[in-house]
């Protein structure tokens, strides 16, 4: 078989493997704690790399950690944001090492009114046992 007939091959897909699943959720919930903090280290540390964003037909693709802008968390702040919420983080496909989520968040202020919502796809995979998240889709 050669790698391509690998790679395609369906893997044991399980749509709801509880420990799979809560395993991948916490690795967000690390990423958005550190994000509300303004860490980026931290936020790298819940990325895969090389890292892949989406935007439309656009692709972004991070080689290694520490390419967020300097300025990202202040261009945030001018808008008023203060946090970062999961409204709901939907897993729509699971296997032993991979979960997509349907991820829905709102920005907020400081008095809590929310400033934005998004809804997006991000996928997460295990690498070495480590969860991580390898592909934002906006």
């Amino acid at each position: 078989m050669t790698d391509f007939h690998r790679f395609v091959a369906p893997a044991d897909q399980v749509g709801s493997d509880d420990q799979t699943v809560q395993q991948a959720s916490a690795c967000l919930d690390r990423f958005t704690a550190a994000f509300n903090a303004c860490d980026v280290m931290g936020m790298d540390s819940a990325l895969h790399f090389p890292h892949v964003m989406l935007s439309g037909a656009e692709q972004l693709v991070w080689p290694i950690a520490g390419q967020h802008p300097a300025d990202f968390f202040d261009q945030l702040k001018a808008n008023g944001w203060h946090c970062t919420l999961y409204e709901s983080k939907e897993p729509v496909l699971a296997s032993g090492d991979k979960v997509h989520f349907m991820v829905t968040y709102t920005r907020r202020a400081a008095d809590g009114s929310v400033l934005s919502q998004h809804k997006n796809l991000w996928i997460l995979t295990r690498v070495a046992g480590q969860w991580g998240i390898a592909l934002r889709s906006y």
